[in-house]
């Protein structure tokens, strides 16, 4: 058993929590929830805020002083509309803090696929009804995405309509004639670096798709080689932007393909086939389920036999090879669809199964030098209570984070602050918004706000950028 600490240079790499964890296992919560833990999203304060799955009832979990989520604690948060209860939907944290809940494949745990939504403002605690797209009868189990720019862009599940949203005034913009060959259900979207969003046609099997964002239309982005999509549900696994820019997408047939961007983004790019799932009590594979990318680059994917089949197991992909890892007490009973992950600011995965048993993942090694955010600019005298700015590098990671597709979408691709109190050595998140960009990959300097919490210790601190579990060197600052 490896005991990791928190050192001054290295304070989000070891924010396991002044505890100790065996590197490539699961660790349960201590406080394990009262309710079946949904889709977790990670606010840009450090929390993180759980649904009770399929119900209108959220849970924030919130890491101790030593930034320990494993050691973390519930509270109840506001209830969603009263004609709101959405089970597989859209979601996302926009840029300023806020989040949005669209659509859901079943609303009160009846099919409908709704056409209901919500944004959620963690400051006053509320949720605020979002009115449908014009001419939108339903969203349902549809995909959804932040584009670089910020904005936020759904799909419909049902057909080929898809909208963006100005997230101030809640008002929709249709895109149409966008030159879609099938229709989005099942489906999921990947922010590419060069801002671009591609998908796998689950109906147009074998084929591929991309977006682009400032022509409105999508292209032809090559054919998989093999099948990722189930042909009897049309299901299909998450599709993950790697370390090496190149994306792995997760099949529901046993089979996975690698997808590598063009450097013309109105190019096709190109695709090899992949490693398949091995045959452990049935084929594995990924008929709806998650994936994650490790900050050691490699890929956390969970997989089980069939379509809704139970006994998960979970690989690593390091680019080449799938390498089995431990499972959790619950692994034998659950199947891959009812499982989500969330990357941790502590560069560890948090999975949820729709039960009461939610696990944290600690994998080994770290990120490359490369890959970590730099802080280029930000006041070194901060006052508990008042906003500033910081700008750095590659605050935005190179990918969304954990991915899986069309039920589910949990992107943590944005810059969070810490402050490291020198003398209590107890960690401090801030709250950050409005960050002036969201792409993945980005070599230029993108700025974000950030709240200096009211309850910060005072004294000399370090502060640090954290984005997808990897972060940044530390500035020295004084907190007054």
């Amino acid at each position: 058993m490896r005991v990791l600490r928190t050192l001054c240079l290295t304070l989000i790499v070891t924010l396991i929590g002044a505890g100790s964890a065996l590197s490539q296992s699961w660790t349960a919560l201590k406080h394990q929830p009262s309710f079946a833990a949904g889709v977790a999203l990670l606010l840009t304060d450090g929390t993180v805020m759980v649904q009770d799955a399929g119900g209108q009832n959220w849970w924030k979990l919130t890491p101790d002083s030593h930034a320990s989520y494993i050691n973390g604690t519930w509270k109840q948060l506001a209830s969603l509309p009263s004609n709101y209860s959405p089970l597989y939907f859209s979601s996302a944290v926009l840029p300023d803090g806020r989040v949005i809940v669209e659509g859901g494949e079943y609303n009160f745990f009846n099919p409908t696929w709704t056409n209901l939504g919500a944004i959620y403002d963690p400051l006053a605690n509320k949720w605020t009804s979002v009115s449908p797209p014009s001419g939108w009868a339903n969203i349902g189990d549809a995909q959804s995405v932040i584009l670089s720019d910020g904005t936020y862009m759904q799909a419909n599940a049902l057909n080929t309509q898809q909208a963006t949203l100005n997230a101030q005034t809640l008002t929709w913009t249709n895109l149409t004639n966008t030159g879609k060959r099938d229709r989005f259900d099942e489906e999921g979207w990947t922010l590419l670096p060069d801002g671009t969003i591609l998908t796998v046609d689950a109906l147009n099997a074998p084929n591929a798709e991309k977006f682009i964002p400032s022509t409105g239309k999508w292209i032809d982005a090559g054919n998989t080689i093999v099948r990722l999509e189930d042909p009897g549900s049309q299901e299909i696994g998450p599709q993950v932007l790697m370390a090496d820019g190149k994306v792995f997408c997760v099949g529901a047939t046993g089979h996975n393909a690698i997808y590598t961007p063009p450097p013309n983004p109105q190019d096709p790019g190109t695709w090899v086939v992949g490693p398949d799932f091995p045959n452990i009590g049935g084929q594995l594979d990924v008929g709806d389920g998650p994936a994650a990318l490790l900050p050691n680059g490699k890929v956390l994917v969970a997989a089980s036999p069939g379509i809704f089949l139970p006994d998960v197991h979970f690989f690593e992909f390091d680019g080449a090879k799938l390498t089995e890892v431990p499972r959790t007490p619950s692994s034998p009973g659950d199947t891959s669809y009812q499982d989500t992950m969330l990357v941790l600011p502590t560069g560890q995965i948090l999975l949820t199964n729709q039960g009461s048993d939610v696990e944290v993942y600690t994998p080994s090694g770290g990120p490359k030098a490369a890959w970590k955010p730099r802080i280029t600019s930000v006041p070194t005298q901060l006052t508990r209570g008042q906003t500033y700015q910081l700008s750095g590098r590659g605050l935005n990671g190179l990918a969304q984070g954990a991915m899986y597709g069309d039920d589910a979408q949990m992107a943590t691709n944005y810059p969070l602050v810490v402050i490291y109190n020198k003398a209590s050595k107890h960690i401090f998140f801030t709250r950050t918004h409005d960050h002036s960009f969201m792409g993945v990959r980005y070599t230029g300097v993108v700025s974000t706000n950030l709240d200096v919490p009211s309850n910060v210790e005072t004294g000399a601190s370090y502060l640090l950028v954290v984005t997808n579990g990897i972060q940044s060197s530390p500035v020295s600052v004084t907190v007054q």
